[in-house]
């Protein structure tokens, strides 16, 4: 199993949502961040923003989904601009459910 938290643009997260949903991924955290990238905030005219809201989706998946998950966030997220976001993946040891108290997804 794996985690994926994908930070991203808010005007974008519900487009990537839909995809991910569309191609059977609809288990999915999503969460208001702030926080800034390697371009440390963005400067507008005379005003400098140091942290930018974004979107962060956190999925846990069985590892074998894993590029299809990644190549749907990139291909729906993607703009060309800074602040498009970034993908992190990680192992996850065990999952549980709390209701049935069983393990696994």
């Amino acid at each position: 199993m794996k985690m994926i938290r994908a930070i991203l643009r808010p005007d974008k997260v519900e487009e990537v949502v839909d995809a991910l949903s569309n191609a059977g991924h609809v288990a999915l955290t999503k969460m208001d961040v702030i926080g800034r990238g390697k371009q440390k905030g963005i400067r507008l005219d005379n005003i400098y923003y140091d942290e930018l809201p974004k979107v962060m989706l956190l999925l846990v998946t069985p590892s074998e989904e894993i590029d299809d998950i990644i190549e749907i966030i990139n291909e729906t997220a993607f703009t060309g601009n800074f602040g498009d976001g970034k993908i992190f993946i990680s192992p996850v040891e065990e999952a549980y459910t709390v209701r049935t108290r069983s393990k696994g997804l």
